[in-house]
């Protein structure tokens, strides 16, 4: 136990690839859980950009990106990105590395901007940490772009798995489901001291193992992935209960098992919510705006422009409207394999995140 959290903690982005062949065998996270296709079979759309991989190699490592844009000015971008065997990074449009925090085994991360501080106004930014049996908290300073550390809110789930966040009225909700189905909701806000207040506001179980998760803030809904068992929605008020509606079952013709990432991208008045299908490394989307779910179709990352393919996913994020260049939107997603000219027996020694256009997915889709 002492040499695991020795390797996790103590560890520095330089330092990460050396210490881990060391350290694998302690943890079950280190290795990949995705079935390796060489294609994913969903309709094919081309990846835009990717990020430089995370230091971690050898190892089911990077997992879950999410997206920030200044809304006064769409040209500033910070994507996150956790390394679960070695705390968050953050990077530019152009993937390159403008962060690292060695905060150990993150899995998913979220935000949501306009937290109140003595120090003006900050983005939180929350991911869930298996190492330290909770969600890690951090603020950026939206004017700097930095980002630090806040706090931990601990929980009693067996291992944190999935993470997201959502915003009811004034209040910052985070949520926090484990390996076992478990699902803990939480209110954070600012104590007096500065420090952060962690308020339990609803526990529920999904079934069994989930992971990826995603709140439609205006709606006030909750759409968690039972990852044997398909996308769930719950009411994100805790005065109306655990009841749920499945939006759609896996194994099924839209999802393949592993459910793993879930996201929303809004433009104008349509919502729209992709889930990757890890099984077949595809993206299924649905527009979600109106009264039940409309099944839009799906696509699957490939490779152009000297960018690999997509295979074996894992989180996915997306951000609607300007996002930099990418004028009507931005999806990110996990890699599970970093390489050109991929196989089977490609041994995962690489992962990043790549970059599609959400434009190049309305296309193929006809949305």
């Amino acid at each position: 136990m002492f040499l695991r959290r020795f390797c996790f903690n103590f560890v520095t982005a330089a330092g990460i690839s050396l210490l881990l062949a060391g350290c694998a065998a302690f943890d079950p996270e280190a290795r990949s859980d995705s079935g390796k296709l060489l294609v994913g079979v969903g309709t094919p759309v081309p990846a835009a950009g990717e990020t430089q991989s995370v230091a971690t190699q050898r190892a089911d490592a990077a997992d879950d990106p999410e997206i920030w844009v200044d809304p006064k000015d769409p040209s500033r971008v910070v994507i996150f990105g956790t390394d679960k065997q070695a705390g968050l990074y953050t990077y530019d449009l152009s993937g390159a590395v403008t962060g690292f925090i060695p905060d150990g085994k993150l899995n998913n991360v979220d935000l949501r901007g306009g937290l109140a501080t003595a120090k003006g106004e900050r983005v939180l930014v929350a991911a869930s940490d298996r190492g330290r049996i909770g969600a890690a908290l951090y603020l950026m300073d939206p004017a700097t772009l930095k980002v630090e550390p806040w706090g931990l809110a601990p929980l009693d789930l067996a291992e944190p798995y999935g993470l997201c966040m959502g915003r009811r009225g004034d209040g910052f909700i985070v949520i926090v489901n484990g390996t076992d189905g478990q699902v803990r909701q939480l209110r954070v806000a600012v104590g007096a001291d500065g420090k952060p207040v962690a308020t339990e506001e609803q526990r529920f179980a999904v079934g069994s193992q989930t992971e990826g998760c995603v709140v439609d803030d205006a709606k006030g809904v909750l759409y968690i992935g039972e990852e044997a068992k398909g996308i769930w929605r719950y009411d994100l008020d805790p005065a109306k209960g655990a009841a749920r509606v499945l939006v759609a079952g896996a194994p099924s013709a839209m999802l393949k098992p592993d459910v793993e990432g879930l996201t929303l991208l809004r433009e104008g008045g349509k919502t729209w919510l992709i889930a990757s299908s890890q099984g077949d490394s595809a993206f299924a989307v649905w527009r979600v705006d109106g009264a039940e779910p409309a099944y839009a179709g799906r696509f699957s990352a490939v490779a152009a422009k000297g960018v690999d393919g997509v295979t074996g996913t894992d989180g996915v994020a997306a951000l609607g409207g300007a996002v930099g260049p990418y004028a009507e939107g931005l999806v990110v997603m996990q890699d599970d394999v970093d390489v050109d000219g991929e196989a089977p027996s490609t041994a995962r020694v690489r992962q990043n995140f790549k970059l599609v256009d959400w434009r190049a997915v309305k296309a193929a889709l006809g949305l």
